[in-house]
């Protein structure tokens, strides 16, 4: 085995590892996998939804479904954009907010059992290897001098 053969099976067996995890605690709060991505994108932007269709590989009318359903829940809402009034876009609600820290939490306690087994040392390394593999800029303070 090549060592990219090693490389992308290390990654394809960790996303299903970690798809696993984030399956069993969306469905301990009656999410699916693709309603906790929802609520994981929206916590931190409130992006259009075409935006929000492109980001989670989503066509228009499963997006509508999907928002549809968590806005029921009180986990979302739509509106207008401030910016353009033609344009919706969805927003996380307090309740949805509440409900993404507490599982965000739950992931982070799910995790520590694999992440322990790294030094500090390289829990940033490899943050900073599947940030650049992800395509996100590195934070500042981890630019080289």
């Amino acid at each position: 085995m090549s060592s990219d053969d090693a490389l992308e099976d290390a990654l394809v067996r960790t996303s299903f590892r970690v798809a696993a995890l984030l399956t069993r605690i969306g469905a301990e709060h009656d999410l699916s996998l693709t309603q906790l991505r929802l609520l994981g994108v929206l916590r931190d932007r409130r992006p259009r939804m075409t935006e929000l269709a492109a980001f989670l590989g989503l066509d228009k009318s499963t997006l509508s479904g999907l928002v549809e359903r968590a806005e029921r829940r009180g986990l979302v809402a739509r509106g207008r954009s401030p910016e353009d009034r033609r344009v919706v876009d969805v927003s996380i609600t307090a309740k949805g907010s509440e409900l993404a820290e507490r599982i965000q939490q739950e992931v982070c306690a799910a995790l520590v059992p694999f992440t322990c087994r790294l030094s500090p040392d390289d829990r940033h390394l490899l943050t900073r290897l599947l940030d650049t593999v992800a395509g996100k800029a590195p934070a500042q303070h981890d630019a080289a001098p």
